[in-house]
């Protein structure tokens, strides 16, 4: 009797092989071939191969078939549908000695029914094991590091080995998964080391940049401090300079002020006698501080004598004025030819 390969919910893959040849996988998608009933009607998305005296005939179309009793027979039933066929895991040496175990799934639709049937004898099997070799044949290419970082440019290579030798078998891999990867303990534990040993790189290297940051930021404040410090005391040595100028200005202008005051005051009428007066007073008021002053006081012979003291600072004032009345005696002579000649 003759079975073919099928899965529930829907065949998969089915062929006809002799019963004592079924191997596990098949026995396990294996089913009863539908009987020619004449009137068939076919499921969506199933095709099945008749074949009419032993030879290949037609392959029925989902709906409704008429087939000749005896004469026909339906040999294959296969599914259009996407398959989902789980690789097994299996052991693969990296380009750098390590062994992996390593498991995916492959993913792949039947185009072309007539191939599937009468290609290969197992499909199933057949592209299992091409996806076993091409997978450890891409795995012997790339190093452990390369391995889990390229598992995508791994994936794709791996389908564009598998389609290009399932062409002949009518079956297109539309995208294989790797699932897990196994690596050895040891590895992984030199694996773990490595990661913490790089974050300890890592967060020394960042405490470091860290900490240069801090000390070039201190820096630059102590330096802006010292910047500000010496702009705020040059401008307060120049605002002291600018006050000390205006108040000598000033000074300088109350006491021209008080001279032309005074002078104004000695050429009026009884002047004079007003400012021998002053002077006097202020002559007996020096005397009088220094006596409060200082324990030591140099005095003239006549200090009991106020009088005489006031004779004596009047007499002084007279000497100091004659020159300014000699000056102005002199000065009027010449300035009245410059008068006369000027008429």
């Amino acid at each position: 009797m003759l079975r073919t390969l099928c899965r529930a919910g829907g065949s998969v893959l089915k062929q006809t092989v002799p019963r004592l040849c079924v191997c596990p996988a098949q026995r396990r998608w294996a089913s009863r071939l539908p009987l020619n009933t004449v009137v068939l009607f076919v499921p969506q998305q199933e095709a099945w191969v008749v074949e009419r005296m032993g030879r290949f005939h037609r392959i029925l179309e989902p709906g409704l078939n008429f087939l000749i009793p005896i004469l026909d027979r339906i040999r294959y039933v296969q599914s259009l549908k996407e398959i989902v066929i789980d690789i097994p895991e299996q052991s693969s040496v990296s380009l750098d000695n390590v062994t992996l175990e390593i498991d995916g799934v492959l993913f792949l639709r039947i185009l072309d029914p007539f191939k599937a049937s009468y290609g290969v004898e197992d499909p199933e099997y057949a592209v299992t094991q091409l996806a076993q070799t091409t997978m450890r044949s891409e795995l012997g290419k790339l190093t452990l590091d390369k391995v889990f970082r390229e598992r995508e440019s791994l994936n794709f290579n791996i389908v564009e080995h598998i389609n290009q030798a399932s062409d002949e078998w009518g079956i297109r891999c539309l995208r294989y998964e790797i699932k897990d990867i196994q690596v050895p303990p040891r590895v992984k534990e030199s694996m773990q080391m490595q990661v913490e040993a790089e974050r300890r790189k890592r967060a020394t290297v960042l405490e470091s940049e860290g900490t240069r940051e801090a000390a070039i930021n201190v820096a630059e404040g102590r330096k802006r401090s010292q910047i500000l410090a010496s702009e705020g005391e040059k401008a307060e040595q120049i605002n002291r300079a600018a006050g000390e100028a205006q108040a000598v200005l000033a000074k300088a202008e109350a006491k021209s002020e008080a001279i032309r005051l005074l002078s104004g005051a000695l050429a009026e009428q009884n002047g004079g006698a007003a400012a021998s007066l002053s002077v006097a007073e202020q002559y007996v008021s020096a005397f009088s501080k220094l006596a409060k002053e200082s324990n030591t006081v140099l005095l003239p012979s006549s200090t009991g004598d106020v009088s005489r003291m006031v004779s004596q600072a009047m007499t002084i004032y007279s000497t100091l004025s004659q020159p300014r009345l000699k000056a102005d005696q002199t000065e009027e002579p010449i300035e009245e030819p410059s008068v006369h000649s000027a008429r």
